[in-house]
């Protein structure tokens, strides 16, 4: 696949269009499924970008909404072909957030907040081996290890010479007391953290236990927005047998203003960085 082409991003971008084209007609999901003889449920996940999209699914939505030009049919088409490449993570064979991947590939900036574990993106694979192994007990070693492959990979975005990702972290003083296997792991996670948090595009505040209530004791979420203005931000919740994407502006701007008060209400950068590093060598007694 040409490093260019992110499919999770097409069938996004392929989706938004079709139900632009859909709207412009007038036509509800349920309508077009019935003329098309499918579920409506096909056309939802069609739109909403979590189901492949093939060409023959586009020529025949075209001819619903009586798509003339063309030049817009042959554009839709190729974005069909491109959406059905495999990105990099397909590689690693079923891994249960894919579509979570291939929008994090794409992002500009990712706004996290995880009230009980160090983010994925700034673990190190010993913490990480470690927390998966113990989240999911029933695990394989082999499966473990591919996540841990994936995780260490998802992380070039944070190590690339050129357009890194601007990463923002808000954890829970929990994340770091939560001993994720022994001392010695901790704190090596711990003093990677505050390396990590000094890189010019990735910040890291922590809110305290002495904080109080805030907004994030619902749980953990990250916000991502995408460098094309085409592409809505996506508020991702992850759960434990299916996640959610919320893409709607509403929901998004709702998270966003959590999220506001959460980085007010944190310790500020450098408070941030030596509340870590004093956590890290009550490790080392």
């Amino acid at each position: 696949m040409a490093s260019n082409v992110n499919p999770t991003v097409r069938r996004r971008r392929l989706g938004q269009e079709l139900r632009r084209l859909r709207e412009l007609k007038g036509m509800t999901a349920e309508e077009v499924a019935e003329r098309l003889l499918v579920s409506q449920s096909k056309i939802s996940r069609l739109e909403n970008g979590r189901r492949s999209i093939s060409q023959r699914d586009v020529r025949d939505l075209c001819g619903v909404y009586e798509v003339e030009d063309h030049r817009i049919v042959d554009s839709l088409m190729q974005m069909a072909k491109d959406s059905r490449q495999q990105g990099w993570w397909h590689s690693f064979g079923d891994i249960p957030y894919s579509v979570y991947i291939g929008l994090e590939t794409d992002a500009a900036s990712l706004r996290v907040y995880d009230p009980q574990v160090v983010p994925g993106l700034l673990q190190t694979r010993q913490y990480a081996e470690a927390l998966i192994a113990g989240a999911l007990p029933e695990t394989a070693h082999a499966d473990i290890e591919k996540r841990v492959q994936v995780r260490m990979r998802r992380q070039e975005r944070i190590s690339a010479a050129e357009n890194p990702l601007r990463l923002w972290t808000v954890l829970d003083e929990a994340a770091l007391r939560r001993a994720v296997g022994n001392k010695g792991l901790m704190r090596e996670q711990l003093e990677h953290l505050v390396e990590q948090s000094r890189l010019p595009h990735v910040t890291v505040q922590v809110i305290p236990f002495d904080m109080g209530a805030h907004p994030g004791l619902n749980g953990q979420y990250a916000i991502l927005e995408f460098p094309d203005a085409a592409d809505s931000s996506v508020v991702y919740i992850e759960g434990v047998t299916s996640d959610l994407y919320l893409e709607k502006a509403n929901d998004v701007q709702k998270y966003s203003v959590m999220y506001e008060h959460l980085r007010a209400q944190a310790l500020n950068v450098e408070q941030s960085r030596q509340f870590i590093a004093k956590i890290a060598k009550d490790y080392a007694n």
